[in-house]
């Protein structure tokens, strides 16, 4: 139906569009850009809304019997090219997106639902410290840092609170994270690992409620992807004994090596984030899933080498692909993993797969 609706739109507005006499062109606004700078809390818990893209990532586990759960709550806001000097209210200078999703090894694949909204009205995305509401969903920081979501999907029901047990963890150079060899492909980035979870989950008009673990994303930019770029895989892991590992590559087009590597580990208890140059991070497909809805093939499994040390990811279930063209336009899989070293857990987290059925755009 939502394909109907658009093709008949986009239909609509093609014919007016020919009809219409032809206007002079407009510049696209102009997007702020990432440059190296300190962050300041809690501003930059807030929403960037002069920057083309953001996100407030959630990751996490719930333990559950017989076996856990993995869910996922993201809210994207994306700045339109739409004038800012319309001043109407109607106007999308802004559109809010999010999604959420559960990954239950019993069911064997993802229970997730989106939603999309331009900002205004009781959609918001505020600037002061983090706060975003899009169509009944609510993700936001209290006053002592606990974040708390109340999602009210299709096909489940989940509130919670995560609460920071470890200070922030700043991504790259104190938050000015590269992601090409361009000076401008960079977002501001940083962490907050080691979330613990306090849950309540609505399935099938069972209540039950859960504790787990959690790494919340928070990332802007304008500018992130080279051209080249097909689209990158992303691992955020909270280790067993406290520490945090993040690594991604960003892919070519063409294969081969990558545009970008990075990784960091921070250790319990310390301060310092071990940063490894790109050359010491390399991704190695273990397994790989087809998806029988996109023909699709995902490395699903993989070994992530980082400096001496290297890590095997296993997926929760193999089926964990997310199609939210409805919404954002793209095609992931974001899946529920643990993470094993020699052969043994070590800790959990997700792995992100993006650009296996389109090169992404942003």
């Amino acid at each position: 139906m939502l394909t109907a609706r658009r093709s008949l739109l986009l239909g609509a507005l093609a014919t007016a569009a020919a009809r219409a006499a032809p206007a002079a062109p407009r510049a696209e606004p102009a997007f702020a850009t990432v440059t190296p700078r300190p962050l300041e809390f809690p501003r930059d818990h807030g929403a960037h809304p002069d920057y083309r893209i953001e996100w407030w990532y959630l990751t996490g586990w719930l333990e559950a019997q017989p076996q856990p759960l993995g869910f996922q709550v993201t809210f994207f806001r994306s700045r339109t090219p739409i004038d800012p000097a319309n001043p109407s209210r109607f106007a999308a200078h802004q559109l809010l997106i999010a999604h959420a999703a559960l990954a239950d090894p019993a069911r064997g694949a993802l229970l997730h639902d989106q939603r999309i909204a331009r900002a205004g009205f009781s959609v918001a995305a505020e600037e002061r410290d983090t706060d975003v509401r899009l169509d009944g969903w609510r993700f936001a920081r209290a006053a002592d840092g606990r974040y708390e979501a109340a999602i009210t999907a299709g096909s489940f029901e989940l509130a919670f609170e995560a609460t920071p047990t470890q200070p922030l963890l700043l991504q790259g150079e104190a938050g000015f994270s590269r992601k090409g060899p361009r000076a401008e492909q960079a977002s501001h980035y940083y962490t907050q690992p080691q979330l613990a979870v306090r849950a309540r989950l609505v399935r099938d008009g069972r209540s039950a409620s859960h504790a787990g673990r959690a790494w919340l994303d928070h990332e802007w930019s304008s500018t992130v992807l080279d051209p080249d770029a097909a689209g990158w895989d992303w691992v955020g892991m909270n280790l067993d004994d406290g520490a945090a590992l993040t690594a991604f590559q960003i892919r070519r087009k063409a294969g081969g090596s990558p545009l970008h590597a990075y990784a960091a580990l921070r250790q319990s208890g310390a301060a310092a984030v071990q940063l490894f140059a790109p050359a010491a991070v390399r991704f190695e497909t273990l397994a790989t899933w087809r998806s029988p809805r996109t023909g699709a093939t995902y490395p699903v499994a993989q070994r992530l080498h980082v400096g001496s040390r290297s890590f095997d990811t296993q997926p929760l279930l193999p089926d964990q692909e997310l199609d939210s063209r409805g919404t954002s336009g793209t095609v992931y899989w974001e899946g529920a993993s643990r993470l094993l070293e020699d052969g043994k857990p070590v800790g959990r987290g997700y792995l992100e797969l993006t650009g296996y059925v389109a090169p992404l755009t942003l």
